[in-house]
């Protein structure tokens, strides 16, 4: 960066952070002038400051040049300095947000108490900027369209966004002509809440059209490398795409290979390393270095006397030790769910009517869904008056009575104060089905005070079940501190 780009950087910021301050506007506007003219300066501006011409320069005044004298003489600019300790920094993370401008970033933060872009997003999404002056239904809507556009290049992308894209592409590929196999691998198929990439393994014979359909996925915005087994693309919304291709009798191996984590497959190899073998991505050595083919993942367990570990398991703790004692656990899946409890309907903070909600779990094969509105303290997300509550139960009874076939448990996620009460009184809690609580507020408390506050909640005989039990954001915000082998430890112990 030249010294004329760096000095219009250095006074755009100050002019950007006396913004955030609010202050005077024609000081703020002699800044953002000085920063137009070094951006457009013709001259050299450290022979300017050496010659003292500076203050020739239209838009340059005494105190811009006295600045611009410091800058050459010690590498930076005090103020400059003094503004950006002054400042929180949640606020220069907000005006990066396309559409977001300082006054309306600072109004966020003295109102909302916006601590990240992960905690401005979740009050976007809650519709709490509505309240706000000067903020509309459109603002909201365009700060969310901004925060997505800054994250899309953050290089961490959530499960819930990379899965279904991940999918849809290896299940293109999985039926172009000559191919066996496409799987969703790496970081994605262990079910990682987060993932920086997305990777698919195809087994297919050479002349498959894989790697030219890859390099030109309409999904992709730039391509990265092509050759003839592996293709990285960029996708449009900021992930890395790479696919590799191996021949079919590979493709058992190379799956397991990319699928990792590296700390399993540290522990895999040293396992068979002592039974003789080596374990690649091409399959598993025998002792006098011939290639053994594997039918499978199963198979290359079974060959080293090893229950199958799924994906989700791979990541290098006691998981091999498990699968040799025949102990591993069996997991969860999708189809052995028949409901959820944490639903939020168009009452308080949620998207859909209680009937469309029932309409979507009934379609996915369910027979339960508990509904759990906000409670009244959540004021900002729609949270329930007592005569709400009592409207949402009828509602509910109504629902039971026409549609035996299907059971809608009425339910409430109660806010958990900072004293570890439940911010409904004992006859209220007594008329639902179940009771969620949840920290919502005061997360800044020490791990004793946090962990203290939880434990008198779950004490409470109304409660049922402890919501979002360390306040974390994925890609948005630190869980609080909190002891949860204590938590666990109370949960067991009060059943």
């Amino acid at each position: 960066m030249s010294d004329k780009e760096k000095l219009a950087e250095l006074f755009l910021e100050i002019a950007q952070w006396l913004e955030l301050r609010g202050d005077n506007p024609f000081k703020i506007r002699a800044y953002e002038t000085a920063a137009r003219t070094f951006e457009q300066l013709d001259e050299d501006p450290a022979a300017l400051s050496r010659d003292g011409r500076l203050e020739d320069i239209p838009g340059i005044g005494r105190a811009i040049a006295a600045k611009t004298r410091e800058f050459f003489e010690t590498g930076h600019i005090a103020y400059h300095d003094d503004l950006k300790a002054e400042i929180p920094a949640v606020l220069f993370e907000m005006v990066k947000i396309p559409g977001l401008g300082a006054k309306k970033a600072r109004v966020l933060y003295e109102k909302l108490d916006v601590q990240s872009i992960g905690e401005l997003e979740y009050a976007c999404r809650e519709n709490r900027l509505l309240e706000l002056p000067g903020f509309g239904a459109k603002t909201q809507a365009k700060i969310l369209a901004g925060i997505e556009s800054l994250r899309r290049f953050q290089g961490r992308f959530l499960i819930s966004e990379a899965l279904p894209l991940a999918e849809t592409i290896a299940g293109r590929l999985a039926r172009l002509p000559g191919v066996t196999a496409a799987t969703v691998a790496g970081s994605l198929r262990r079910r990682k809440e987060t993932v920086g990439d997305i990777d698919i393994v195809v087994g297919a014979n050479p002349a498959s059209p894989v790697m030219e359909t890859v390099a030109t996925l309409p999904e992709a915005q730039a391509l990265i490398a092509r050759g003839p087994t592996k293709t990285s693309v960029t996708l449009q919304n900021g992930l890395n795409l790479d696919v590799r291709l191996v021949t079919p009798v590979e493709y058992p191996s190379a799956l397991h290979h990319f699928t990792g984590s590296k700390e399993h497959h540290i522990k895999l190899r040293g396992l068979a390393r002592d039974q003789g073998f080596k374990i690649s991505e091409y399959g598993v050595e025998r002792p006098d270095g011939s290639i053994m083919r594997v039918e499978g993942e199963a198979a290359l367990y079974r060959l080293l006397d090893l229950d199958y570990i799924e994906p989700e398991l791979r990541e290098g703790g006691d998981e091999i030790a498990a699968a040799r004692e025949r102990r591993l656990p069996v997991l969860v899946r999708e189809e052995q769910l028949q409901g959820a409890f944490h639903i939020h309907t168009t009452r308080s903070d949620g998207r859909d009517s209680l009937a469309q909600l029932v309409a979507a779990a009934r379609q996915r094969g369910w027979s339960y869904l508990g509904i759990s509105d906000h409670s009244r303290t959540a004021f900002y997300a729609g949270g329930l008056k007592a005569d709400a509550v009592a409207e949402q139960l009828r509602e509910i009874d109504a629902f039971n009575a026409a549609q035996p076939d299907f059971r809608v448990f009425a339910g409430i996620e109660s806010d958990i104060l900072p004293d570890g009460s439940l911010d409904y009184d004992e006859a209220t809690l007594a008329g639902f089905d179940f009771v969620i609580g949840s920290v919502h507020s005061s997360f800044g408390m020490t791990e004793a005070a946090m962990t203290g506050r939880i434990v008198a909640a779950m004490r409470n005989p109304y409660l049922t079940m402890l919501g979002h039990p360390t306040g974390r954001l994925l890609l948005a915000r630190d869980g609080y501190a909190v002891d949860l082998n204590e938590v666990i430890r109370v949960a067991a112990a009060t059943g």
